[in-house]
């Protein structure tokens, strides 16, 4: 074997690790967004602190993990961006029952619900009450299926 050839070798071999490593966590990162913005301007904060969804307004906006989020408030926009992880829907915002199911489906941001603390959306509110049936076996197989869904 040649110089050459060895050197085309060990850099595929490098490019194909970097590859393994790299694309599950640029998958995680994958926010559930459509043409109106990410969970369809819902507020992810209203969730936690209302305990209802509310409508973010455009005056209100910050990027976050490529996608624009809404709020209803200055208030609740500086508290997602001082801790997105806190408030930011599980599974990038796609829905909960959907990632245990192996898809990543839309959600409507009318059908959630929160799990010690975090936020999970469903496709649907008939959906959701599936997914509330047996949540704990949703939430264990879609933590298993996240972001393998994506690929």
């Amino acid at each position: 074997m040649n110089v050459k050839s060895m050197i085309d070798i060990l850099t595929a071999v490098a490019f194909a690790t970097v590859l393994i490593f790299t694309v599950p966590v640029l998958a995680a990162d994958v926010i559930y967004s459509n043409s109106q913005g990410a969970i369809a301007r819902y507020d992810p904060v209203a969730y936690h602190t209302a305990g209802k969804p509310a409508k973010g307004v455009s005056n209100f906006t910050t990027e976050w993990k490529g996608a624009k989020w809404y709020f209803e408030s200055a208030e609740n926009r500086d508290r997602f961006a001082a801790e997105p992880e806190k408030f930011a829907p599980q599974y990038g915002g796609y829905c909960a029952y959907g990632v245990a199911k192996g898809s990543a489906a839309e959600i409507d941001p009318e059908a959630w619900h929160i799990v010690r603390g975090k936020l999970y959306l469903n496709y649907s509110k008939g959906i959701q009450r599936k997914w509330v049936d047996n949540q704990v076996k949703y939430i264990t197989a879609a933590d298993k299926n996240w972001p393998n869904v994506l690929n």
